[in-house]
């Protein structure tokens, strides 16, 4: 899949770091269903990324191949797009390490998901928590990609990666093309059902606070049903609703609505019909994905070879960079 005229590249890549949510599905992986035909587009599971924080191995195994399987069911082409595992092209951990070394410590201890992650795994401070950008910086320049689907939150990643990748084409030439982070028009960013001043997170303290992709029907219905809202008792979008609009958030994304429409739907009616409408609308835009994954994940041979033809693909491409990047450096070849 090489970048041409015609297409230009897309490259994404989220962590198997335990269950797909509902949140990770509206605010990207939808996106990178619709984006296939437009663009060319080369994504990952990014499990290097996951052990900066201790995984218990076989339920790392266990994550990787439930992601996989997970996300191919949300409708990843295999014959349109790249879908690869991160481990399996050790070009991702060769690039990491030169790009270290052209990464300030300064730039780094700026990064507020360093400072947030410290705070939450005190105990665990490793210096991959820190230099992670460095590989997320070489994942993205290394497919030479055009532009970078993000959320609100990775912004800042993306400006350092473009920071690293001027600052190498400032020594040695234009080796890397500069990548633009964009915001999808369609990507909601999705909060927690329970304390809807924070992202929906699979670390949720409280299990009712996150949905899960595959979360049986009567489960999303029952965390949509405690969903946090307010003593007003109507249905609008307004500063200070913060649970109201995190519920109109997705009802939207699910359904097409706008808000005005949706206000106009649930005019007069209280909070526990929309919060089983919102519900019901989520069931049937997760049950085809649900469905889809089961088959696929009694079918590991066939999950195997997507992923193995994928590897092959993305290692050669991210070769072509790496090799072209040593060799202006100054390794030996």
């Amino acid at each position: 899949m090489e970048n041409t005229d015609k297409k230009q590249v897309v490259f994404s890549a989220i962590q198997p770091s335990g269950t797909i949510t509902l949140g990770n599905y509206l605010g990207a992986v939808r996106n990178w269903v619709a984006m296939q035909n437009e663009y060319d587009c080369i994504y990952a599971l990014a499990d290097l990324h996951t052990i900066t924080v201790r995984q218990e191995p076989a339920a790392m195994r266990r994550n990787i191949l439930d992601a996989y399987a997970s996300i191919m069911a949300c409708g990843i082409d295999v014959e349109k797009s790249i879908f690869f595992i991160q481990s399996h092209v050790h070009t991702h951990a060769e690039l990491a390490w030169i790009l270290n070394c052209y990464t300030q410590f300064g730039e780094l201890s700026r990064m507020t998901q360093f400072k947030d992650k410290s705070a939450k795994h005190a105990d665990n401070i490793n210096a991959g928590l820190f230099t992670y950008p460095s590989l997320m910086a070489g994942d993205i320049l290394l497919y030479q990609a055009d532009k970078v689907p993000v959320g609100a939150d990775q912004q800042q990643h993306i400006e350092l990666t473009r920071d690293i990748a001027t600052r190498f084409n400032g020594l040695y030439g234009n080796v890397f093309k500069i990548p633009e982070g964009f915001i999808p028009k369609n990507g909601a960013r999705v909060m927690s059902l329970q304390n809807p001043l924070s992202k929906m997170s699979k670390s949720d303290e409280n299990v009712n606070g996150c949905v899960h992709l595959l979360d049986p029907p009567e489960v999303i219905m029952k965390k949509f049903k405690r969903a946090v809202t307010d003593s007003d008792a109507c249905v609008r979008y307004a500063e200070g609703k913060d649970g109201v609009n995190n519920l109109m958030t997705i009802y939207g994304a699910v359904t097409g609505k706008s808000y005005e429409q949706i206000e106009t739907e649930f005019a007069g009616k209280g909070y526990g019909d929309f919060k089983t409408a919102v519900g019901e609308a989520v069931v049937e835009e997760l049950r085809p994905i649900r469905e889809r994954y089961e088959q696929l994940i009694k079918d590991k041979a066939y999950l195997e070879s997507c992923y193995h033809k994928a590897d092959e693909i993305a290692l050669k491409i991210s070769s072509r960079t790496l090799s072209k990047v040593m060799k202006k450096i100054g390794f030996v070849r």
